[in-house]
């Protein structure tokens, strides 16, 4: 009878680990899903393709960067990562890390380019920034808000 006890208790117990490694299993799975989705982004801005950056985004999707105009909906989208595209010929962005807070998701990143594109000066830019991504059910970006210090870019792109 003491065995069928110890055994009776050890099956929840059991139970309960497997869950909390089933819910780790989980909790990694996501962030290697994210980090992977991160890394496809950064491709994307790298392809120097704007559609391709734009399609990381909802339809109706919206980039508001530095608190300027919204971008909203792919076509917008896509015409803001030509802006820096076009610009940047040589643009690439790197991803710097990915970090999850709940449902949100802030990407980091390096900017780096020189500004030769039409009217450009031939200054080279080296600055970081992060977005911070909310997502649809579909797993696109339905806004993101991008912060980078717009003072030192300018003071980057005027050689200063």
């Amino acid at each position: 009878m003491k065995n069928v006890h110890s055994s009776i208790f050890k099956i929840p117990v059991i139970i309960f680990m497997a869950l909390i490694l089933i819910q780790c299993k989980d909790s990694t799975s996501e962030q290697e899903k994210m980090e992977e989705f991160a890394q496809n982004y950064t491709a994307a801005w790298n392809s120097k393709d704007p559609q391709k950056m734009a399609s990381f985004y909802a339809e109706d999707g919206v980039l508001i960067v530095n608190g300027g105009t919204p971008a909203i909906g792919r076509q917008q989208l896509a015409k803001t990562a030509e802006s820096y595209m076009t610009a940047f010929p040589d643009m690439e962005l790197v991803m710097d890390s990915l970090v999850i807070d709940s449902d949100t998701y802030r990407y980091y990143w390096t900017f780096k380019g020189t500004n030769t594109g039409p009217g450009g000066n031939g200054n080279r830019v080296n600055f970081s920034g992060f977005e911070e991504w909310n997502l649809n059910e579909d797993g696109l970006v339905q806004r993101s808000i991008g912060t980078y210090d717009l003072d030192d870019y300018l003071r980057q792109v005027r050689g200063e």
